[in-house]
């Protein structure tokens, strides 16, 4: 029996749902020299025909949809409230030590992100940047660049201070095409 006709027969059993899940079935295999080889091959079936109707076995193919534009723009609020709280509550008590804030822009780079990904905002790809310096009556100027689009692309900022640091975090949110 050929390999084609092997699995045409384990799908058509799959279908009958005679196959129990997972089994394990032993073919006899020739190898070019003419040796036969056994192996074995373990097949999981993650549906089971008797658990599911025959209309969750359709699969849905998806087609371009043209979309220039987002149907739900970037929400700017809501995302500046989520920086003023993530701020405050990772570095409200926090004294300012390279090490550790490094560390911590890291982490609320990641709280953040996982935060604004949670509003569901579709086809927008985020950028987060955390800028921690110590506060000591200096001046910073933070710029960045890149290619905007003004009608559709976005961002939020939010600027923390405490008594001995300071932090700047960005989003931006540029629409995915």
């Amino acid at each position: 029996m050929s390999d084609i006709s092997k699995d045409r027969a384990v799908h058509s059993l799959k279908k009958l749902g005679s196959m129990s899940s997972p089994s394990i079935h032993e073919f006899q295999r020739k190898e070019p020299h003419g040796r036969t080889k056994d192996s074995v091959s373990a097949v999981s079936y993650v549906d089971e025909p008797s658990q599911h109707d025959d209309a969750s076995h359709l699969t849905v193919q998806m087609e371009n949809t043209y979309q220039l534009g987002p149907t739900k723009h970037f929400p700017v609020d809501a995302v500046n409230h989520i920086l003023r709280d993530v701020l405050t509550i990772y570095l409200q008590e926090e004294e300012y030590e390279p090490d550790t804030c490094r560390q911590l822009s890291k982490t609320i780079s990641e709280v953040i992100k996982a935060q604004v990904k949670d509003l569901m905002i579709q086809r927008y790809k985020l950028v987060v940047i955390i800028h921690i310096g110590q506060l000591n009556s200096q001046c910073i100027h933070i710029g960045s660049r890149c290619l905007w689009d003004t009608k559709n692309d976005n961002f939020s900022s939010y600027v923390f201070r405490n008594s001995s640091l300071f932090a700047l975090a960005n989003v931006y949110a540029v629409y995915f095409e």
